[in-house]
């Protein structure tokens, strides 16, 4: 018996050349995931503030612990993992410890929450027979799925975050959320199953029941349903990097783009594009979607799709209790 190569596994050796590139080589293996939770639990401060909202999506690198694919590949146990999260919070006042569900203990309890979702949701991973998934007729459009599985939709932000997936198999939690409401209810009004089967192929810490909890909850399908609050591809990415350093980073022909302009590059003037090297149309695509206008367009789909919805929840409760209030059937009378 010998372990299979990668080249036997369907991969290219150069598809590992980029692992480091989020900061971490995610090697694999429990020594490897031991060391980094240790080496994660000697920041005592940080990880006793931790709170995984203040995390930035587009950090050069990885900034959050990594531990992620380690706990799915069962290199650490989440046992573990809380364990020694509760002696290192033992280390520091109990008022001064961030709280879940956005501290590291949080993160550990809503995993498990997922998995509980997962196991007792019939066809979780699924729209249809899904009894906790509202049924919304998204588009299935290949063309557009696929510009936004390799990065060419137009919209640096997210083409850097689908860039950086497909090169590392990582991605910040918030980039995911970006990512999902872009390709779902917030501009391309694509499947989330779409979605899911792509970050389950993609992502080296891809847990079943993670990720579609995820997809459903960014997608308003299931468990979040303020569908009028959404990720804008320009304006969230601006939050935590003005600068636009994580774009240039995973999308090098921005390297000479101006600042002011590389959230949304085509709004640039030609001889600024020409002057950097990247003419919008040529070099790198127009925007898929119009952002402001089709978000707009996107919550009245919503709006009707969960009209329909409560329509449909309030016919089955009165087709119940119709049923109910029924008179029982006498029994005949047996003649002796």
């Amino acid at each position: 018996m010998h372990c299979p190569t990668l080249e036997y596994l369907g991969y290219e050796p150069t598809d590992i050349d980029h692992r480091f590139k989020s900061g971490f080589d995610f090697r694999g293996g429990e020594d490897a995931g031991l060391s980094l939770l240790h080496t994660m639990m000697t920041r005592t401060q940080w990880v006793c503030k931790f709170e995984k909202p203040k995390t930035s999506p587009n950090a050069l690198t990885v900034d959050t612990t990594g531990l992620s694919p380690y706990v799915k590949h069962g290199c650490i146990s989440p046992r573990r993992f809380y364990h020694e999260l509760t002696r290192v919070y033992a280390k520091y006042p109990t008022p001064t410890l961030s709280k879940p569900p956005v501290s590291l203990h949080g993160q550990l309890m809503w995993r498990e929450y997922n998995n509980l979702m997962g196991y007792t949701s019939p066809n979780f991973d699924q729209m249809e027979d899904n009894p906790i998934a509202r049924q919304i007729p998204w588009d299935d459009d290949p063309v557009v799925l696929k510009a936004w599985k390799d990065g060419n939709t137009g919209y640096p932000y997210i083409d850097a975050i689908m860039t950086q997936l497909k090169e590392t198999g990582w991605i910040h939690h918030l980039a995911r959320h970006s990512a999902a409401c872009f390709l779902t209810r917030g501009d391309l009004w694509q499947s989330w199953e779409k979605g899911a089967e792509i970050f389950e192929e993609r992502l080296i810490d891809a847990d079943w029941s993670l990720n579609n909890y995820n997809w459903q909850w960014l997608s308003c399908t299931a468990h979040f349903y303020q569908y009028f609050r959404c990720y804008s591809p320009v304006a969230f990415g601006k939050k935590t990097d003005k600068n636009g350093n994580y774009i240039r980073k995973w999308l090098p022909q921005f390297q000479n783009f101006p600042t002011k302009y590389i959230y949304e590059p085509w709004t640039a003037p030609l001889h600024v594009q020409e002057k950097a090297g990247l003419v919008i149309g040529k070099d790198y695509p127009e925007p898929i979607v119009d952002h402001k206008s089709i978000s707009e367009s996107n919550k009245g789909r919503m709006k009707v799709a969960y009209d329909a919805h409560k329509a449909a929840e309030a016919a089955a409760a009165a087709a119940r209790k119709s049923e109910k209030t029924k008179p029982a059937k006498k029994k005949a009378r047996k003649v002796k």
